[in-house]
């Protein structure tokens, strides 16, 4: 989602420097494309790997520059890497962002914010270059939190979606005026309207977002709830689901792919409740 955001930023007037971890760019560190900056966006799959860009940075940052991290990370490493930069004169802001490849390429990103009121004043105009929802929900590491939880929402509606998919066709139903008859209702969510009829039913299985990705933030807020003495059952079974597809599926596969995780148990669960009715019938013969 990087590039397209980059572009963005520089069709609204931006001056950019760019590194990437995977060699494009136009600079040739993380180092480099900070000197100078006053603001410095991070966006990389993870917090780990936040913290080693950002504290790479750190030398070439000016005092009083703004680090943006629009990753989805956890937000109690949010917070513990906010205190290291303030140390140093850098205020951290954590502003993760929802709507995939599609949304970074429009400039019609959702982004929420954590930080100070101040900041985001400051960096308002280059978050509204690549998302036109911005919402300020809190301070430091607030952002990271709604972005888990929203994850954790889109996860667990994405089973249940797919589930009355695999429960649709077994039973016989044709799939388009089911979601049209779902969407219409209160059943209807983003698998609903988007994730079956786009990358289920034409067979592409191509979101943009990768299972890896979805299973590391519902863990998060899984993390969060435990954190704060939170029981959450639900949550803890949507972890267990996601991270059993990433272990059963390829590396890299897209997170939709999950369906044909689901299918599969499916399937197994149909071919256990069958052997006990085949063993009825055989005791029932004698």
């Amino acid at each position: 989602m990087g590039r397209p955001m980059v572009e963005n930023l520089v069709k609204a007037g931006f001056a950019v420097q760019s590194y990437d971890r995977k060699g494009s760019g136009n600079r040739k560190s993380a180092a480099a494309a900070a000197k100078g900056a006053d603001v410095l966006i991070t966006m990389l799959p993870g917090g780990e790997a936040v913290r080693e860009a950002v504290l790479e940075a750190l030398p070439a940052l000016l005092r009083g520059a703004i680090v943006v991290d629009m990753s989805s990370a956890d937000p109690t490493g949010t917070r513990a890497l906010g205190a290291a930069l303030e140390a140093s004169g850098i205020e951290f802001m954590d502003a993760p962002v929802s709507g995939a490849v599609a949304g970074a390429k429009s400039a019609t990103l959702a982004i929420m914010v954590g930080g100070t009121v101040s900041g985001l004043a400051r960096v308002l105009p280059v978050l509204k270059a690549m998302g036109n929802q911005i919402f300020h929900v809190g301070p430091l590491g607030a952002g990271h939190a709604v972005k888990a939880l929203n994850n954790y929402l889109g996860a667990a509606g994405t089973l249940a979606g797919f589930e009355a998919l695999l429960v649709a066709r077994a039973f016989g139903l044709d799939p388009k005026p089911m979601l049209d008859a779902i969407n219409a209702s209160t059943g209807r969510n983003s698998t609903t309207d988007r994730k079956i009829p786009r990358d289920i039913l034409t067979g592409s299985f191509a979101s943009g977002f990768k299972l890896a990705l979805m299973a590391k933030d519902v863990g998060i807020a899984a993390d969060l709830a435990r954190g704060l003495g939170i029981e959450t059952p639900f949550l803890r079974q949507t972890l267990k689901l996601w991270r059993d597809a990433e272990k059963n599926l390829p590396a890299g596969a897209d997170h939709v792919e999950i369906y044909k995780y689901q299918q599969k148990l499916s399937k197994g669960r149909s071919r256990r409740s069958a052997k006990p009715a085949s063993r009825r019938k055989r005791r029932a013969a004698k």
